[in-house]
């Protein structure tokens, strides 16, 4: 009987390539990840990793919803009077006093301003200090002048209202369609900084109020940049900001109009 004959088995010679190609991309992945991190945008990597912070510090968070914040250690702590009457007229000449000494070369420069009453105080404060222009992820500089503004206000109780203007220019966008969307992104961002720097964030309120309110003429672009702000309203007490009844009422702690002169000694700056 004649033996079968064993057929010899061809010789890959191509087997190279499927390493080759394991390699090509493994380093486009490396790439694509260098490229990632360079470009990370930093206001956003400090609120995730303020966030995570919290949740690893605290284990019990776990199961609980993740809040807006944690209040952080106050420096100092306010005079006793004033936190037993926080409706007295003294806290708000108190807090617009030191909002002007450490802001007075945003005041100097028209970046910021402060005016009031007896019965509130508005800090304004210009969006290119804060927002890149279209969005309201806050920049570098805003995370520096919320902290400020923070460590003010944290030791008092008076209610704080966060309000977003915008030029009319139209705007429209995934993310914001129109101005309205804009205007109360701003606004929450900067409650949530404010919340996260140790305001208590039952104090706090974020309203846009888009291109409706305007303070100077848009056909001019410094008037479009005059419009594009957030206001930040300290009332006196909650019945202050709950009894915004009355269209004065409306007008002035909206913000689109500065507030009366005071007779409590709050001049405005």
């Amino acid at each position: 009987m004649a033996r079968r004959r064993h057929h010899e088995e061809h010789e890959n010679h191509e087997r190279w390539l499927v390493s080759y190609a394991d390699f090509i991309t493994l380093l486009f992945a490396f790439f694509v990840v260098m490229y990632s991190i360079s470009s990370i945008n930093e206001g956003k990597y400090k609120i995730l990793s303020e966030s995570l912070t919290g949740v690893f510090n605290q284990p019990d968070r776990s199961i609980k919803p993740i809040p807006v914040g944690e209040e952080r250690p106050r420096t100092s702590e306010p005079d006793d009077t004033t936190m037993d009457d926080p409706s007295s007229d003294s806290t708000l000449q108190s807090i617009a006093s030191s909002v002007r000494e450490v802001f007075g070369e945003l005041i100097q420069s028209d970046q910021l301003t402060v005016r009031g009453n007896e019965m509130w105080i508005e800090i304004e404060l210009s969006s290119s200090l804060l927002f890149p222009s279209g969005d309201a992820i806050p920049n570098n500089q805003a995370f520096d002048i919320i902290e400020k503004v923070a460590k003010i206000l944290a030791p008092y109780q008076n209610p704080v209202k966060v309000e977003g203007f915008t030029d009319n220019l139209p705007i429209q966008t995934a993310q914001y369609p129109t101005n309205w969307e804009l205007s109360s992104a701003r606004a929450a961002s900067i409650v949530r900084m404010l919340a996260m720097d140790g305001v208590d964030p039952s104090r706090l309120a974020a309203v846009g109020y888009g291109e409706f309110q305007p303070v100077a003429d848009n056909a001019t672009a410094e008037g479009r940049g005059r419009n594009r702000r957030v206001v930040l309203v300290i009332s006196r007490n909650l019945d202050t900001r709950r009894g915004a009844g009355s269209a004065a009422t409306q007008q002035s702690e909206a913000g689109t109009q500065p507030a009366p002169a005071s007779a409590s000694g709050v001049p405005q700056s």
